[in-house]
């Protein structure tokens, strides 16, 4: 199913790659103009160039979720370029692969930093310009590890599941918050999918499907085509009454 974004223009952070790349190339296909946020410049204007060759309308800015000054200067670049921005999509993300022993505190702050404090500071940047449009929508990314702890090889990444935890009830209380003014908030909760996040390797090695194929309902692994269908979903009219959801794309990995 495809969704009508043509008068959409969509700010995308964490757009350089993964799936924040399969987004900006999703959206853009169904026909918004896209800002592509990353604090890498070379992915940014390879997501452009994808879009391009593809016949979609983007442009690259250079942003770290970790600082209000960045944010702040890349959603000014995007209006100068498109004049209004209607969606915001919160992707960008980190983990480190430390166990609580050996988790040390800049770890702990980078990892809380970019997946927690950095989509508050997106939406909190991005408030009054979402307001000024027509059907705002946000969307954050989560993870089912904000729901419970995967570990195949006994290191559970507590920084990262509180982080993701936390975005769980960041995007309700958003939604409450920034629902006042008109802006629908959302996340997206993706199970294993098959990006460069922690390595390829990680879920696509016979090693890794004796486990992921115990768990998964569906018998892949996902892909980030997968999420950006959600996400192109949950931001456009046909989701028009749905806000505050955490919506599981994880091949019914939580169901078992």
């Amino acid at each position: 199913m495809s969704h009508d974004h043509h008068d959409r223009v969509v700010f995308i952070t964490g757009a350089g790659s993964g799936i924040g790349r399969a987004t900006a190339l999703r959206l853009a296909g169904e026909g918004a103009s896209i800002v592509v946020a990353d604090i890498d410049p070379d992915g940014a204007d390879a997501t452009v160039a994808a879009i391009a060759d593809a016949g979609g309308d983007a442009m690259a800015v250079s942003c770290d979720v970790r600082r209000r000054d960045s944010i702040a200067k890349a959603r000014d670049t995007g209006l100068a370029r498109f004049g209004s921005i209607t969606s915001l999509v919160n992707n960008a993300g980190v983990v480190t692969m430390e166990n609580l022993d050996e988790l040390s505190e800049e770890s702990w702050d980078r990892v809380l930093d970019i997946n927690l404090k950095g989509p508050w500071l997106v939406a909190q940047e991005f408030t009054a310009t979402l307001a000024a449009t027509d059907r705002p929508a946000v969307v954050n990314l989560g993870t089912i590890e904000g729901e419970v702890v995967v570990s195949s090889g006994g290191t559970c990444q507590v920084h990262y599941n509180a982080s993701k935890g936390g975005v769980k009830m960041l995007t309700k209380a958003l939604a409450i918050e920034m629902g006042r003014k008109g802006i629908r908030v959302n996340a997206v909760a993706p199970g294993p999918i098959a990006t460069d996040f922690v390595s390829l390797e990680g879920v696509t090695s016979d090693e890794a499907w004796e486990y992921l194929g115990t768990r998964l309902v569906i018998p892949r692994v996902g892909r980030p085509e997968d999420v950006a269908a959600a996400i192109s979903f949950l931001l456009s009219d046909d989701a028009s009454w749905i806000t505050g959801i955490h919506l599981l794309v994880d091949g019914g990995w939580l169901t078992r």
